[in-house]
């Protein structure tokens, strides 16, 4: 029942995923249009990535007057596409149950607060629990799968959300545009970062299209490679 997914990330020639300070007004749409050749049921986001998207500026307390149950919510089946955010926590502050013209799903672990669950059900925003204090990535994309009839994933950042996948061994393609500049800065991130302690093994691939884009970058697509 796992959905497909696809790990589609942007970097400069150094291997860089961070733009700030990148000044390529060409950047932000270039990512959009070849994403959307994906035609995925959903696309995935870490936290830090999501609170950028969200704006959030808080919600408000004491709307659990008893504790939440600890059980999928699923406000909406029949969206034509799905935000999905990796956050244990529930630090993410929705001002709705739309990002990006996408339905949002929480994706949480059972730590996270009553008053929290509380507000994303009042405004319609779905949640999902990967597990008590950590998230399962394989769960949790099974159960979109499951109860959504989701196929297809973008994973799309952070470089920590995107590690993680593959370190799973969830990620059946990696895809990276390439951009024309060197960044240098060492204390940005990689496309794919993963802890030391939680580190397995290398992720073998095999190049399946090169292709030269619009302002001097190149897309690189790969599959996983079945060793």
């Amino acid at each position: 029942m796992k959905p497909y997914i696809v790990c589609h990330m942007m970097s400069s020639v150094d291997g860089r995923s961070l733009t700030d300070g990148w000044h390529l007004d060409f950047a932000s749409d270039l990512y959009e249009n070849t994403a959307a050749t994906f035609q995925a049921d959903g696309w995935i986001c870490g936290r830090v990535t999501m609170q950028e998207i969200a704006h959030g500026d808080g919600y408000p307390k004491g709307l659990a007057e008893e504790p939440v149950p600890r059980a999928n919510h699923f406000a909406r089946r029949d969206a034509d596409q799905y935000a999905i955010s990796i956050d244990p926590k529930g630090l993410v502050e929705w001002k709705s149950d739309t990002a990006l013209k996408s339905h949002v799903i929480e994706v949480v672990t059972e730590q996270v607060a009553d008053d929290y669950l509380a507000y994303l059900q009042s405004i319609g925003v779905s949640y999902v629990f990967g597990g008590k204090t950590d998230i399962d990535l394989d769960h949790v994309v099974q159960t979109l799968a499951q109860e959504l009839g989701v196929k297809k994933l973008i994973v799309e950042g952070g470089s920590h959300v995107s590690g993680a996948f593959v370190n799973a061994g969830l990620v059946d393609e990696v895809s990276v545009l390439i951009l024309p500049l060197v960044d240098g800065r060492s204390e940005h991130p990689s496309s794919f970062e993963v802890a030391m302690s939680a580190w397995q093994q290398p992720a073998y691939l095999t190049l399946t299209s090169v292709e030269q884009v619009a302002n001097d970058g190149v897309w690189l697509r790969y599959a996983r490679k079945t060793r």
